[in-house]
């Protein structure tokens, strides 16, 4: 029987990058199977060049449900995986008539179209976000044989990154990323201590700091530090974050983009079960994180962890996190 898989995930970043193990681990199983990955615009370079994927295909949110069932039985899909749930692919799926189909959750959309579902049953389970995207696999009785994020370059863009690092290396022996946004997707300490500690960083004669934002800060270009990724699409950004030894970041999107091309990383994070890096860690890389300590949560949490900047006794600050990268930088 013909096997064609669709993988649904029009979803943010991370979310996305956690799911990059999936293709491997279809092919392994079935090789001759072919892989299609259902994925927003914005997201569509993370799985540019991979091996394992043999088509993208661009999710407008206005597209009708008709228009969608048609692309679907184009390609013949015969299972699709839906990671984040949508109404709209759920139903163009089951118009599609594809057989089996795999859903994250209980929703009252799979139940009247008899989707199969997997389930977190709260945080109960001590699984990453990716590793709960791998039941979806052994739903379908394929084993999972590595869950480890990867984005895939091209032996041309591996020459680039080689030649962007020697450009910003200069004279210094690692590169280190620093990157003080988070969209308000997870606690994050302000920018002024990013500042500090890229200023306390640069004390240190061996490592060069760049800041790997989209968009920049005035203030921290004025104190003479470079935004590599200014303005840039983000495949571009990819090369950049690849010529990386380290990332500085809080719980993003870009921390998992780092984590992928095998850039160690220092995530900032959050003890709360829906926030902790149990579930939203990076995986496949070496990765450290810094949590607040034990009892600042209890006196100091603002109802609301996209609100909390970690700041006071016992948070996290910018003479936490250079101890930490000191200690890699040594190691």
């Amino acid at each position: 029987m013909e096997k064609n898989f669709l993988i649904s995930r029009p979803d943010r970043i991370g979310d996305v990058v956690l799911s990059t193990h999936l293709p491997v681990n279809i092919k392994a199983h079935f090789p001759e199977s072919k892989v299609y990955m259902l994925l927003r615009e914005y997201t569509r370079d993370i799985y540019v060049n991979n091996p394992y994927v043999d088509g993208i295909i661009i999710f407008d949110q206005k597209e009708g449900i008709f228009s969608l069932a048609s692309k679907f039985r184009d390609l013949r899909i015969t299972h699709a995986l839906m990671l984040l749930p949508n109404e709209r692919i759920n139903y163009a799926l089951a118009l599609a008539g594809v057989k089996y189909r795999i859903g994250s959750g209980f929703k009252p959309f799979h139940l009247i179209t008899n989707v199969k579902s997997v389930y977190r049953r709260g945080y109960d389970r001590e699984l990453n976000e990716g590793q709960y995207c791998s039941d979806m696999l052994r739903k379908l009785g394929i084993p999972v044989n590595s869950e480890q994020s990867v984005i895939y370059l091209s032996d041309e863009e591996k020459k680039e990154v080689i030649k962007i690092r020697k450009e910003l290396l200069g004279d210094c022996r690692t590169l280190t990323g620093v990157h003080y946004s988070s969209g308000g997707s997870a606690p994050n300490m302000p920018p002024e201590e990013y500042l500090l500690l890229a200023e306390h960083l640069k004390k240190m004669s061996s490592t060069k700091v760049v800041f790997t934002d989209n968009v920049s800060s005035d203030k921290i270009k004025e104190a003479g530090f470079t935004f590599i990724n200014e303005n840039l699409p983000l495949r571009k950004s990819i090369l950049n974050f690849a010529a990386l030894d380290f990332l500085v970041s809080a719980s993003t999107g870009t921390m998992h983009i780092a984590g992928a091309l095998g850039v160690k990383t220092i995530g900032l994070f959050c003890p709360l079960p829906a926030c902790k890096p149990s579930l939203w860690g990076t995986l496949g890389n070496k990765a450290r994180y810094i949590l607040p300590d034990e009892s600042y949560c209890s006196r100091r949490c603002p109802g609301d962890p996209k609100k909390c900047d970690f700041a006071g006794e016992g948070g996290i600050d910018h003479v936490r996190v250079s101890n930490v990268l000191r200690e890699e930088l040594l190691s």
